[in-house]
């Protein structure tokens, strides 16, 4: 069942129980995936894409979360966060912090990778490998502390 089918389903059963953040949550995920169809850029939306896609919406809502909490607003965090583990459903298990390690670990051994100077090409190569399963921000911290040799 494509992404699309899912969240239809999803949505339809969201709209029987009236779950207002469900609705909220699953229509910006439909809204975003319309808009990038209608843009142009493919004929067919591919899987990597809407795993972008999806990621990006959880990314923005926990930014705005971050935000929010630290402007004293929890008001205006939780529902955020609310969409957050709504959308989190589209997306593959995220990895834990220890097998994103070991991935990083191995990606520099095979490129040769010494200092910071290789942060690139061992980014590039974790991003692609661990794409939906890890955020772009830990895969980063992790690849610097493996560089500047803080992480073993």
């Amino acid at each position: 069942m494509s992404l699309k089918q899912q969240i239809m389903t999803q949505l339809k059963t969201a709209m029987k129980s009236k779950d207002k953040v469900a609705l909220e949550s699953l229509r910006a995920i439909k809204s975003e995936l319309l808009l990038f169809e209608t843009s142009g850029n493919t004929a067919e939306i591919t899987e990597e894409q809407e795993l972008k896609i999806v990621q990006k919406l959880v990314k923005q809502r926990k930014d705005s979360a971050v935000t929010y909490t630290e402007q004293g607003r929890s008001d205006l965090a939780e529902p955020e966060l609310a969409q957050v583990a709504i959308i989190e459903q589209f997306l593959p298990e995220q990895l834990s912090e220890e097998a994103v390690i070991k991935v990083v670990t191995k990606i520099v051994a095979q490129t040769g990778a010494a200092s910071m100077a290789d942060m690139g090409k061992v980014m590039g190569m974790a991003s692609k490998e661990l794409a939906g399963k890890a955020d772009g921000k830990t895969i980063s911290e992790i690849v610097k502390g493996i560089l500047m040799n803080t992480i073993k």
